[in-house]
């Protein structure tokens, strides 16, 4: 057992669940064998606590760090920041320069709020927005984090939420008085959506992603915006993951469909703990008419790294090169499966992609993947967010190494002995309790 796995099982006796991030859990990749924990990581690099070294193409820090691990740039002005105190009584001038250039990247936005976290700005949009729309209930699409409000669509039914996050979910701890609250639409079906606010005249928020996987279709985001506009529904376009990865800014902002607020996160600070909550001044002025505070939004160093991301994105292009690599990516896996007479589905947007194979013991291949291409250097999983720190060289390399794992999946589906190969049990696909 590598000294990851052993500090692992120790935390699961004394964390509740091993860890504060459900994405990082080891049994989400490869139970018993995953090296858990890191030492150091940079650029896309990673060396674990046996001083192991891999190339990350499972998650780059669950989508954060889009320039890579420690970048010089980002780290040099938060090195500045800390030594010209990170916090103060007074407030940083660099939020409301981050609120300037937020407001400036999406010119139908006039006010920024921020938080440190995706889930956290995810409540603060939606305590905004009703107090915005004077209604309570929120209509909702797609992952939007742990908060009560989310949560809450499990408690009338527990499987509301498998197609938006994860099977499994328990609400408990969630007032049953929530019951029916947020209420879940289908992604690319307007009948959904109809449906939920002919039936609940009291829905004042709409909120979802506006890709994640799929693209929209055709009409699908213009029609959500219409209902919106007619039922006087507050929209949140929540980009906590698919912001800055298709271009500077919101992904909406491709599709030329303008939300009453948008919620950044992920990829905004490369890594350091910045979330942002921006929307036409008539939405976001509601926050004045309700309690929204928090002593540790003000520190210093949020606002400076995600400046400085935001600057090195401009200047280099990074979108441009995020949507190069996944495609070059996917065009390798494809190749690939073709050679080896392996059937896999592929999608998301270029810098989020997922593969997957399409197989009744898919789970079982997936681990396989995983496990094989953990001996060969990679941390590997389902999904792949794209890092400005890759290069064609490191991707043409992860493409030539999973060629023989390519042809040891597909003997071993031919051979029909997939979970022999495996030396550790399949990955989690749900949600379930660690002891």
């Amino acid at each position: 057992m590598n000294s990851g796995q052993k500090l692992w099982h120790e935390a699961k006796q004394i964390i509740p669940g091993g860890g504060q991030l459900l994405s990082k859990r080891c049994e989400r990749f490869l139970p018993d064998q995953w090296p858990a924990y890191y030492n150091r990581a940079k650029g896309c690099e990673v060396w674990d606590l046996d001083d192991n070294r891999y190339i990350d193409f499972a998650q780059m820090g669950v989508g954060a760090c889009i320039l890579g691990y420690a970048d010089d740039d980002v780290n040099a002005a938060v090195t500045d920041a800390i030594a010209k105190g990170n916090m103060c009584t007074l407030n940083a001038p660099e939020e409301v320069e981050l609120a300037k250039t937020l407001v400036e990247l999406h010119p139908w936005a006039q006010m920024a709020r921020f938080a440190r976290t995706g889930g956290e700005a995810c409540a603060v949009a939606i305590r905004i927005a009703r107090a915005a729309s004077g209604k309570g209930r929120i209509a909702f699409c797609g992952y939007h984090g742990w908060s009560d409000w989310y949560l809450a669509a499990n408690l009338s039914e527990n499987s509301s939420l498998d197609g938006h996050l994860l099977p499994g979910l328990e609400p408990h701890g969630v007032p049953r008085g929530l019951t029916a609250s947020a209420l879940p639409f289908r992604y690319n079906n307007l009948d959904d959506l109809e449906e939920l606010m002919a039936k609940h005249d009291d829905i004042g928020v709409i909120i979802m992603e506006p890709q994640r996987g799929s693209a929209p279709d055709p009409g699908f985001l213009e029609g959500v915006r219409a209902i919106a506009d007619r039922t006087k529904a507050v929209l949140i376009f929540d980009e906590v993951t698919s912001g800055f990865r298709m271009n500077l800014g919101g992904i909406h902002m491709t599709y030329g469909v303008e939300p009453d607020i948008a919620v950044f996160g992920k990829a905004l600070g490369n890594g350091y703990p910045i979330a942002a909550i921006i929307g036409r001044r008539q939405t976001m002025n509601a926050a004045q008419s309700t309690f929204i505070s928090s002593t540790m939004w003000t520190e210093r160093v949020g606002f400076t790294a995600a400046l400085a991301t935001i600057e090195k994105m401009r200047a280099n292009n990074v979108q441009q090169q995020l949507i190069a690599f996944g495609e070059r990516l996917n065009a390798g896996w494809e190749a690939l499966a073709l050679k080896h007479g392996l059937s896999i589905h592929v999608d998301g947007i270029p810098p989020l992609t997922h593969i997957s194979f399409n197989h009744p013991d898919a789970n079982a291949l997936q681990t396989l993947y995983t496990q094989e291409m953990l001996y060969r250097g990679y941390l590997v999983g389902a999904a792949v967010y794209m890092t400005a720190a890759y290069s064609n060289a490191v991707l043409d390399a992860f493409i030539a190494e999973s060629d023989p794992v390519f042809g040891t999946i597909s003997k071993a589906v031919k051979d029909g002995n997939v979970h022999a190969l495996l030396k550790g049990p399949e990955a989690q696909t749900g949600f379930k309790r660690l002891t």
